[in-house]
């Protein structure tokens, strides 16, 4: 009897055992989920590569301000690659209010546009009208000072390099 039930305990613990967890993620799959509920998760693809915030203080930083009559929203996030170079993403608004639901078109850095920027070793390069994308805000609780969307953009940095940032997903809550 007691054989019987080892055999029987073995066979169901061994076909619990899900090979799937053992499986890599992919680039998409290390990315935070898309949710809405504050939850201070930010992330996207960096030319197919995940790309997320370091775990240490001042890594990512998300406002939503009226400064004289004019509303800003910035959500900003960094990283280092192997070599240690700090490498950075920023997505807002300039002198432009955002709404939930709306998308708005990625381009300069000039006032009433909201624009991105790629920052290697703290030199920026930014959206313009050729190399432009889109940033949508999916909620947001201005109540709660929750604010949550997607983004996707081309940029070319200093060196000429077009890069791809796409999936980008930001689940934030913001101070105003």
């Amino acid at each position: 009897m007691k054989k019987t039930f080892l055999l029987l305990l073995t066979t169901f613990i061994l076909s619990c055992c899900n090979k799937d967890d053992d499986q890599p993620k992919t680039e998409l799959e290390k990315l935070p989920p898309a949710t809405q509920t504050g939850a201070n998760k930010v992330g996207c693809l960096i030319d197919g590569k995940a790309f997320l915030p370091e775990n240490a203080p001042n890594s990512t930083n998300c406002f939503y301000q009226l400064v004289s009559g004019e509303y800003y929203f910035a959500l900003a996030f960094n990283n280092r690659d192997s070599d240690n170079n700090i490498i950075g993403i920023n997505v807002g608004t300039n002198s432009k209010q955002i709404f939930q639901g709306v998308e708005y078109q990625l381009l300069e850095y000039v006032p009433n546009n909201a624009s991105a920027a790629y920052i290697f070793n703290l030199t920026e390069s930014f959206t313009s009208s050729t190399n432009s994308g889109q940033l949508k805000i999916t909620k947001l609780d201005l109540v709660n000072q929750i604010v949550s969307g997607t983004f996707s953009f081309d940029i070319e940095d200093t060196n000429g390099v077009i890069h791809q940032i796409r999936e980008g997903r930001f689940d934030m809550q913001f101070t105003q």
